[in-house]
């Protein structure tokens, strides 16, 4: 009884894998890449505020726009706007400046606002009658400016006649 052992031994030749050279260069390539890829990420997601900013200085430059027009020119003005001051008939106009509250549009004149984190807000208002072809006492030209933490600003003008 003989026993045979019977050895077989097959070539590497055909064998398929990654040589550890392939697999090194492979994670280097992927590397590079999603570093890239990364970097684009990073800064969408750093920016993708500004907008939200943008739009939120947008809308407190505009409200406290709407609120500045919605009072009297000027402190002698009577309610509804007739006689005009400075017509006949009527008291001269105060002009600009703070007086009795916030109740004219000449009081705005100097208004900061930095109660808000990211958001600061700076009112100025001048006489400008010659810019709209009236007599320059009689228009005044506000311009509120918005200034964001990214320091980006926001500024809107716009004129009150003394009708």
């Amino acid at each position: 009884m003989g026993s045979e052992l019977s050895i077989n031994i097959t070539s590497r030749t055909g064998a398929s894998g990654f040589t550890l050279v392939e697999l090194m260069f492979f994670l280097v390539v992927v590397a590079i890449g999603l570093g890239g890829l990364l970097k684009v990420f990073n800064d969408a997601v750093l920016h993708s505020v500004d907008p939200v900013l943008r739009v939120k200085a947008v809308e407190k430059t505009q409200a406290l726009m709407d609120e500045i027009l919605s009072r009297k020119f000027d402190e002698n003005t009577p309610t509804g706007g007739y006689p005009a001051c400075n017509s006949a008939g009527a008291d001269l106009c105060v002009g600009i400046g703070v007086d009795s509250g916030y109740d004219d549009v000449g009081d705005y004149n100097g208004y900061s606002d930095v109660t808000d984190t990211g958001v600061s807000i700076s009112v100025m208002v001048v006489n400008a009658g010659t810019e709209v072809g009236v007599t320059n006492t009689d228009a005044r030209r506000i311009t509120i400016t918005t200034t964001t933490s990214d320091g980006s600003k926001v500024m809107l003008s716009a004129y009150k006649l003394n009708y």
